[in-house]
């Protein structure tokens, strides 16, 4: 346990404090069990250090972070680390990269149900599921769920410019309040061309040179370790969810035959509906609904399109489609807090109220004239006319 308390300082005196996830104000830390998910490399295990960095370091042996990757789980249960280091005076225990660790959820669920006094943290990936598994934690835990980097984030990480978080009411009927303020600090069509292609994953910041080759690797790390960790899924899953994501990856976003689709990869339909899903809990993919209700495995999504622009550019073998990458950027901003669905005219219902219509400058209102509260995000513009919003904008929304 010595050298996991040495390894645990060690990460925590190394951390950068001066870029902050969205998420950082919104978690209540005073619950006794958290957990936050989401895609490998959006910044989770830094807002764990982060956090202990400023809150907890004084009391250094009250607190440790591990990653359940680490040899020592191979030999030890979660359950018998815990109770030892309460025995030595701890009381916030941070366990990283839960998945990999077998039964994780029972052996969580006991943690809480005998050490009172202990806060722990988790994280994990996105496809866990923490009302899932042989332990339910739904009453116990408190989730928290992360997405890649806005627009906005990204302007702060790399230009050290800050910009304040836009309600989508006011962006929507109010853009020219906040676009002035903008315009006078960034060139944003530019910024925005930069962040399409690197700016959703904040390892970008590392080396942007080999940025779209470590997502790459990243994909298969999910592929290969983080759902069969999840889903208990075998070699041959994982050789068809390749299959099946490199076919989507040169079609998106499309409305999906089903039966063609499952022919291609060589599974049966339910399979196929069942790992889209997957690839969806995974955050690799968005799969757009008729409508904002429940969401089923035997659901035929509307349109399906890659989780984000950075993606299309580092799995897609052919040249990117503009307009592919404004709905795909489009769909992943506002799917953060709003529910999106798919609709006929216009290209999402957004809220069950708002209609929002995605194309070049030159979009016309054709396709949603007539209808109430509809609205044109338009790439290339810097200023809003009317109901033609700037795409750029919607970046501000988190």
């Amino acid at each position: 346990m010595e050298k996991l308390f040495q390894f645990s300082a060690l990460r925590v005196n190394a951390v950068n404090l001066e870029f902050k996830r969205y998420l950082w104000d919104k978690i209540n830390w005073n619950n006794r069990l958290i957990a936050l998910t989401g895609a490998r490399g959006i910044g989770k295990t830094t807002m764990l250090l982060q956090y202990i960095n400023e809150n907890l370091n004084e009391n250094t042996d009250e607190v440790i972070y591990v990653s359940l990757d680490d040899l020592y789980f191979s030999r030890n249960t979660l359950v018998d680390f815990a109770d030892a280091f309460v025995k030595r005076g701890g009381r916030y225990l941070f366990l990283d990269e839960i998945h990999k660790y077998r039964d994780w959820s029972q052996e969580i669920k006991n943690i809480f149900d005998y050490f009172g006094d202990l806060k722990v943290a988790i994280t994990g990936s996105s496809a866990l599921d923490i009302y899932k598994g042989t332990a339910d934690l739904s009453r116990r835990a408190v989730l928290y769920q992360m997405n890649g980097l806005s627009f906005r984030e990204f302007i702060q990480l790399k230009y050290k410019i800050e910009f304040p978080v836009i309600a989508l009411e006011d962006l929507l009927y109010n853009p020219a309040t906040f676009i002035t303020g903008i315009l006078k600090e960034i060139k944003p069509i530019k910024l925005f061309e930069e962040y399409l292609q690197k700016g959703y994953y904040p390892f970008f910041i590392e080396d942007e040179q080999t940025f779209l080759d470590r997502l790459k690797q990243t994909v298969n790390h999910v592929l290969e370790a983080d759902l069969p960790s999840v889903e208990k899924i075998d070699f041959n899953a994982v050789h068809h969810l390749r299959i099946l994501l490199s076919i989507i990856a040169e079609l998106v976003p499309f409305k999906p035959n089903i039966l063609k689709l499952s022919a291609q990869v060589g599974v049966s339909r339910e399979t196929l509906l069942k790992y889209l899903y997957l690839l969806e809990r995974a955050d690799l993919l968005m799969l757009l609904q008729s409508g904002t209700g429940g969401i089923s495995r035997m659901n035929k999504p509307e349109k399906i399109f890659l989780n984000n622009p950075n993606l299309m550019f580092a799995l897609s073998t052919a040249q990117v489609n503009s307009g592919t990458v404004r709905e795909t950027f489009l769909l992943n901003q506002l799917k953060e807090r709003y529910a999106v669905a798919y609709k006929d005219r216009g290209d999402f219902l957004v809220a069950n109220k708002y209609t929002i219509e995605v194309g070049g400058m030159h979009k016309t209102q054709k396709q949603i004239r007539g209808i109430e509260n509809a609205f044109i995000a338009a790439d290339n513009i810097e200023f809003a006319s009317q109901n033609k919003i700037p795409l750029w904008l919607f970046g501000f929304l988190y």
